[in-house]
């Protein structure tokens, strides 16, 4: 096994262990076919909470986004984004006005790699989403066979805030909800409204995880 995939193992070892974190396939089964994965962004741990809620197969063939204004700072960084969770590098600012900051996230889906996008575009802490950023619109409307799927990752912001390194142990979720696509004639403003909200509706009940908490 390469360093790489031993690193993998470990980091979905560790979130579970400090996190209890599993994957609830609440409205689709973990099934290793090409999807976009939309979730929520509260911490740089997202990404590794999700890969610990994937099952191997998902991971072989899923990509995560991630900003090439962080994890290119250090050497180990790019290693863990490229090595580890195969990247794919986005900048949040455009270097000129002719470059297209999709075109790597449209070549990957050409070649049949899931993708896990946080559709905000950055990291928020105030509960629910910032308004989804248009990239998602066009991914959808350019691969409209490829489902999307609205994914909630909660309490995470917990684990590891904004200029924390050191996690803490927290009991998180990652639900992952029914596919949606890109209607007929929908217009940009309401599918990134209506896929912000499917992504909310992934929150889970207190009620049924304190109820949950209780029984464990």
């Amino acid at each position: 096994m390469t360093p790489a995939a031993l690193t993998g193992q470990l980091l979905a070892s560790i979130a579970r262990l400090i996190t209890g974190a599993q994957g609830h396939w609440k409205g689709c089964p973990p099934q290793a076919e090409q999807r976009i994965y939309i979730a929520n962004h509260q911490s740089h741990f997202d990404l590794v909470l999700i890969w610990a809620a994937f099952p191997h197969e998902l991971r072989a063939q899923t990509r995560a986004i991630a900003a090439r204004d962080y994890w290119t700072k250090s050497a180990f960084r790019r290693w863990l984004t490229t090595e580890v969770f195969n990247a794919i590098y986005v900048s949040r600012t455009r270097a000129n006005p002719d470059e297209d900051p999709l075109e790597p996230l449209v070549e990957a889906l050409a070649n049949g790699d899931s993708l896990v996008i946080f559709p905000e575009g950055t990291r928020s802490n105030k509960g629910n989403p910032q308004p989804f950023k248009s990239g998602i619109y066009h991914l959808a409307e350019q691969f409209p066979h490829v489902p999307l799927i609205p994914t909630w990752i909660d309490n995470v912001q917990r684990v590891m805030p904004k200029g924390e390194v050191v996690p803490v142990p927290i009991l998180c979720t990652v639900t992952f909800g029914a596919p949606i696509q890109l209607l007929p004639g929908e217009s940009k403003a309401d599918f990134l409204c209506r896929a912000r909200e499917a992504v909310m509706e992934q929150r889970p009940d207190p009620t049924q995880v304190g109820r949950l908490a209780e029984a464990d």
